[in-house]
């Protein structure tokens, strides 16, 4: 039997099919800048070409390697998140910021990932993370109504986007999806590996390899993301210590941070933080990330110190990643991310 042959998506035939999400693209993209402009945000451009890219165990970053005019070589890379830069203007004395930003992943491709695409980035300074919640909910609404869709739908999962989110903290949602105590397994701000291997030894695959974050995401991705953002909005929230990244911890019960993501019908669409702005916990935090990614693949990324010294100065703050891409699949009927990007990168010669 003959290969069917797939057009490039150049062909008009093949840009035909694909226009109403991009028209749809066009319009969503339009209501949110008017909705930030409307709440006082000033749209930034920071630059893609970062000295890091990021310092997450598991977030890969293509890197390009700059000839400068004396014939030195410098090691570049393209950013995963516009984060650092963000933030440095939160130190500089911006307030309210927000960038439509072009990011890159390496290792990742398939029906919701790409390794080009759009993160909508917005910070607030001196604004908890309750308020960055609130806004999310009106940035997704805003995208559905610039396309009149009424439910958005994934993979036989459905969501209205338009009524009450639904709110979780991650250990409500272990014990109802997986029958796991997590907040048990936190000591100290710290995981105990054994012990969330033993509570979850009989519903995921546990390796001897495992540390208590591999364990944790197994349990998350097979059992809990699953059941998120069925009927409505699941604001997933309180995200255990272990798992911060760059969100402080919460007052009051050092297991837990101030960390959300946000789900429709199983998708993950958006990730925040109350920021941490504890230059030494984030400098901690980055290098065991980066000894555990050497371990792991073989390399790491150097840490941003300007961005640690900005650390120093910057205010408290809130600010949450949304990925415009997914938010656009959905809002507009799509299947796949790739179908609502002007140019997705396609692959073969």
């Amino acid at each position: 039997m003959a290969e069917t042959q797939i057009l490039p998506l150049w062909t008009p035939d093949r840009h035909r099919d694909r226009k109403p999400f991009l028209q749809a693209r066009a319009a969503i993209i339009r209501s949110l800048r008017t909705w930030f402009e409307n709440e006082g945000f000033i749209e930034i451009e920071t630059g893609i070409l970062q000295v890091s890219p990021g310092n997450e165990t598991h977030l890969h970053a293509p890197s390009v390697s700059l000839n400068m005019p004396g014939g030195e070589k410098l090691r570049r890379y393209l950013r995963t998140s516009p984060e650092f830069a963000s933030k440095k203007l939160l130190a500089a004395g911006e307030e309210k910021i927000v960038e439509f930003a072009r990011v890159f992943r390496d290792r990742e491709q398939g029906v919701l990932h790409l390794t080009e695409f759009t993160m909508l980035e917005w910070y607030r300074a001196n604004a908890s993370y309750e308020a960055v919640i609130a806004d999310c909910v009106v940035v997704i609404s805003h995208a559905a109504q610039a396309t009149g869709i009424g439910t958005f739908s994934f993979h036989g999962k459905s969501a209205n986007p338009f009524i009450e989110p639904e709110l979780l903290t991650v250990a409500e949602a272990f014990r109802r999806f997986a029958n796991v105590d997590l907040l048990s397994t936190i000591h100290a701000r710290e995981g105990d590996r054994d012990a969330l291997a033993s509570a979850a030894d009989s519903i995921v695959r546990v390796t001897p390899d495992d540390t208590w974050s591999d364990i944790f995401s197994k349990i998350l991705v097979g059992h809990i993301e699953p059941n998120l953002g069925q009927g409505r909005l699941t604001v997933l929230y309180e995200y255990p210590a272990p798992e911060a990244a760059l969100a402080r911890v919460k007052e009051g019960d050092d297991r837990v941070a101030e960390r959300f993501e946000i789900y429709a019908c199983g998708v993950e669409l958006a990730n925040g933080f109350g920021e941490l702005t504890d230059s030494a916990e984030q400098r901690r935090r980055f290098t065991a990330a980066m000894d555990e990614k050497e371990r792991r693949y073989g390399e790491r990324y150097p840490l941003d110190e300007d961005f640690l010294r900005a650390l120093l100065q910057m205010p408290e703050a809130s600010g949450v990643a949304l990925g415009l891409d997914r938010l656009v699949m959905l809002a507009s009927g799509a299947t796949r991310v790739d179908q609502v990007v002007w140019n997705p990168q396609e692959s073969g010669a």
